[in-house]
């Protein structure tokens, strides 16, 4: 049953990742998420729907904008693509579950951080803070617990404490970001930061080893990192913590 449901949830779950589209475009230049409808960003010609199927239309277009030609970006059906696969993952492993719902949520969330960091270095308030708010409240009226909070606000502490010891490396956009990662994971937000941080090294090894000293001076966005490693600690975060406090 719950296999079948998973599945059935692909399909929205790409028109959701097709609104994310949306929402990482519009949200950090404060242009409405409903109107007006998605152009083409070369030529400003309105998208019609039966161009904005998601995915299907992009491998249609090959990848084109049908009134100018224009080369339109992978992004987008990557996104609808990965917003799919977490939304019919989380209901997979969490079954039809209030718990599956909140964290499907939190995974939408995570996508729009990645993209606006990546494109913008950006993690937009308007975004993250209103999400950190209701997944700590969903999660504290499903499992009433001062954990969620306590976590949320260890995670922020935590790299707030890194910011202000390493001002480069770290924004306070992270810093919020923490907060959301803590009210949805709990006391598994140690496991997704440290997958995160450590993801996060491997590009800044590849820039120290081609650039020198000069690397030091290079910011990468650490959103995506933590994304990363928060979606590999929502799938298996306890079992990794109970692994490692069990060899101590």
């Amino acid at each position: 049953m719950t296999g079948t449901v998973a599945a059935l949830a692909f399909l929205p779950g790409l028109a959701i990742g097709s609104f994310l589209n949306v929402v990482a475009a519009r949200i950090p230049t404060r242009i409405s998420i409903v109107a007006p409808r998605s152009s083409c960003p070369g030529c400003a010609s309105e998208i019609a729907w039966y161009d904005n199927i998601p995915i299907v239309s992009y491998l249609l277009l090959r990848g084109r904008c049908r009134s100018c030609g224009g080369a339109i970006s992978v992004k987008y059906p990557l996104v609808e693509l990965a917003t799919a696969v977490l939304v019919s993952a989380c209901i997979l492993v969490f079954g039809v579950t209030a718990d599956a719902a909140i964290f499907a949520f939190f995974c939408a969330v995570l996508v729009v951080v990645t993209v606006t960091d990546l494109e913008r270095r950006i993690i937009p308030n308007r975004v993250v803070l209103p999400a950190a708010a209701i997944v700590l409240a969903a999660h504290t009226a499903v499992d009433p617990s001062p954990a969620w909070a306590i976590a949320a606000a260890g995670a922020s502490l935590f790299l707030l404490l890194a910011a202000l010891a390493y001002p480069g490396g770290l924004g306070i956009g992270d810093v919020k970001l923490a907060l959301l990662l803590g009210a949805a994971l709990g006391a598994a937000v140690t496991v997704g930061l440290m997958v995160g941080l450590l993801l996060a090294l491997v590009p800044s090894i590849v820039l120290l080893a081609r650039h020198g000293a000069a690397a030091r001076k290079m910011a990468i966005p650490l959103g995506p990192f933590l994304a990363a490693g928060s979606v590999v600690a929502l799938f298996a975060g306890h079992a990794i913590l109970h692994g490692y406090l069990s060899l101590m």
